[in-house]
């Protein structure tokens, strides 16, 4: 297949082309040229009209919910998800049934994406179960392709079993993934503690119970020596505690989530079950100190937390939904109506470059002879989530029919169009 990008600039930080924009013609996976007139024909013609072309996105933490529950999301539609959303990779976390906790379970996964429009990359539990009591074969896993290790919503609560995980996965140059929950604090919380939560009247998950996991896990961190990425952080001492840990020089990064970008708990008043999110979304002080650290680089990726649910655990009462909202085709666009200043090397190093960097993923660059792993995408366009052209198989958006800036074009990967 030959596919011809007509005018589009290159959002690539490390392209010599960068800013520049041309025409991109690709044939067979291939870019063979990028001129500023091309007249060679292909069987794909994108006319661009101003949109912007990276490395392929990455999401690092999505939920496929396959083995175990299909009913909510299997890794097809997952990534069918993906692709509509801009994204090449995706890390599939564990929390299946059963648990990704072996490395045939990562095979399953992994053979999944294998030469497909979207890679998949499995996220391997850091404990068997992920029951946070002994660990999970992670060397046997990382041979099976698993390229980062979590309990996924069930964070390490130990201590000592995540101090030995961190220094097991040094051995392999390996990294842990952690959401920030300390489980013993407020363990019933629905949404963040606070004036809100009280006037609901609805149990509280304080900030605290994030920050002292944060302030616990980076002390472990330091004392290993060893690799750890932090995701879905939602509070403001958690930047300030990850930015000092940066400058101190430890091997630390942090990713946000489209949700903790755009709401705050002054959103929740309605009840909106699809706002139920773990961590939950914080004050509106937390939520600007979150989109202030995406534009000064101390938050490094986007992660979509993609969390399927079918109807009957998310249309009922608010105490009995469960947590987490779909986000893979929504997650670029949030970005530009929540961060709208962002540089186009800005979007592309927090959907891409990041990613490929902390999780040693392959490294892309928009120059000829290179494997086309691309991403398109219009800044000026506009996204709207609707029954019609959801392709994950749950429905529990937070931003469904909304109107939100950006668009994604279309996608290049593994010799495959997708638009």
């Amino acid at each position: 297949m030959t596919i011809l990008l007509k005018q589009v600039t290159i959002a690539d930080p490390q392209s010599k082309h960068n800013g520049l924009t041309t025409d991109i013609f690709i044939e067979n996976g291939i870019i063979i040229s990028i001129e500023s007139n091309s007249s060679k024909k292909a069987d794909q013609t994108i006319e661009c009209n101003g949109a912007y072309v990276s490395g392929g996105w990455v999401d690092v933490f999505s939920n496929f919910c396959d083995p175990g529950f299909e009913f909510k999301e299997t890794l097809q539609s997952g990534m069918a998800a993906a692709a509509a959303g801009g994204y090449t990779r995706v890390l599939v976390m564990g929390d299946t049934k059963p648990v990704t906790d072996n490395k045939a379970q990562v095979a399953y996964i992994h053979a999944a994406g294998n030469h497909a429009h979207v890679t998949l990359h499995p996220i391997g539990a850091i404990t068997k179960k992920m029951e946070g009591q002994s660990l999970a074969e992670m060397y046997d896993m990382r041979a099976s392709n698993a390229v980062a290790f979590s309990d996924g919503m069930h964070p390490v609560q130990s201590p000592g079993v995540f101090l030995k995980a961190l220094q097991y996965v040094k051995a392999f140059d390996g990294i842990l993934i952690q959401i920030p929950i300390d489980k013993s604090i407020a363990a019933n919380g629905l949404m963040h503690e606070g004036i809100i939560s009280t006037q609901m009247g609805l149990p509280g998950l304080p900030a605290v119970a994030e920050e002292l996991m944060v302030k616990r896990d980076i002390d472990l961190l330091r004392y290993t020596n060893s690799k750890l990425h932090i995701t879905g952080v939602s509070s403001a001492t958690t930047i300030e505690l990850i930015r000092a840990a940066k400058k101190e020089g430890l091997a630390i990064s942090c990713s946000v989530t489209p949700t903790h970008l755009f709401y705050c708990d002054e959103d929740m008043t309605t009840y909106n079950t699809n706002l139920k999110v773990i961590p939950p979304v914080r004050t509106k002080a937390d939520r600007d100190a979150l989109r202030a650290a995406v534009v000064d680089g101390t938050i490094d990726c986007i992660a979509s937390h993609h969390a399927p649910q079918d109807w009957d655990h998310k249309v009922c009462e608010f105490e009995y939904a469960e947590f987490g909202n779909i986000g893979l085709q929504t997650t670029y666009a949030t970005i530009e109506q929540t961060v709208p200043n962002l540089k186009p090397e800005q979007i592309s190093n927090l959907l891409s470059g990041n990613a490929r960097q902390i999780f040693g993923l392959p490294v892309v660059s928009i120059e000829v002879g290179q494997t086309a792993e691309l991403t398109v995408f219009n800044r000026k366009g506009t996204t709207t989530l609707t029954s019609n052209n959801n392709k994950s198989k749950s429905s529990n958006s937070a931003f469904m029919d909304m109107s939100l800036n950006g668009v994604v074009i279309a996608t290049v990967h593994n010799k495959q169009f997708t638009q």
